[in-house]
């Protein structure tokens, strides 16, 4: 640009507006955000009512053989059993319980707890034992996770720290998929709660699956209630 066309531009421009915002009549017009915002309101869409969802989620002719199949894809085992007497003559035979030193067991009449949680101060305390057997609410068919809270459980950290962690789990409290599953949890009170899907698992580096990365290294569900053949 030449000296004597800089000389004809207006120097009477006002501060802090931009050159290259469009005019609009001749002088520097920029759209507020009220503007932007009532031009939205006045193109709006018609209203419309929402869809009637008549069903939620995937349903499964066989609970019990999907959720079986699904705990074990994701690198856990599932034993049905009838009674709690089963569920003792199974984990009597597990090699993770019979080289276990230090053993939890918050489910009554089930294995042969040495370590009480309510003389453990600190939970730190539990980071060497072997075999922890929890309670499970219910289990989820669609993924092979189980509902487990820190409900008359001191340290939750248990569910973590373990080496290995069984759940047991009433057969008829397997739901189809997550949302029956979220239509079941309740918090009646502050607590904790967790879905658990087989054991501690990572694959972020190479992409390669590493079993018991950061918790449990084996995860055990225990169906109590009927005896079935899942294969």
């Amino acid at each position: 640009m030449s000296q004597d066309a800089r000389a004809t531009e207006p120097t009477n421009r006002p501060t802090g507006i931009n050159p290259l915002v469009a005019t609009q009549a001749g002088a520097p017009y920029m759209a507020s955000r009220d503007d932007i915002l009532r031009a939205v309101r006045t193109n709006l869409p018609p209203p419309a009512d929402l869809p009637e969802i008549e069903a939620r989620g995937i349903v499964y002719a066989d609970l019990p053989k999907q959720f079986a199949a699904m705990v074990e894809a994701v690198g856990g085992r599932c034993v049905f059993a009838a009674d709690l007497a089963e569920v003792n003559r199974t984990l009597t035979a597990m090699p993770e319980v019979m080289t276990a030193l230090k053993i939890v067991s918050l489910v009554h009449g089930v294995g042969m707890p040495n370590v009480d949680l309510n003389d453990v101060n600190d939970p730190h305390e539990l980071a060497d034992v072997d075999f922890a057997v929890l309670p499970g609410r219910f289990g989820v068919a669609e993924n092979g996770a189980v509902w487990v809270t820190d409900e008359g459980v001191k340290h939750r950290a248990i569910a973590f720290i373990a080496q290995h962690l069984a759940l047991v789990i009433p057969t008829a409290d397997i739901l189809d998929n997550m949302h029956q599953a979220y239509e079941r949890l309740a918090f009646a009170k502050p607590g904790f709660g967790v879905f658990i899907s087989g054991p501690s698992k990572t694959a972020d580096i190479e992409q390669s699956l590493v079993i018991g990365a950061h918790g449990p290294r084996s995860l055990t569900v225990f169906c109590v209630g009927a005896k079935l053949d899942t294969h």
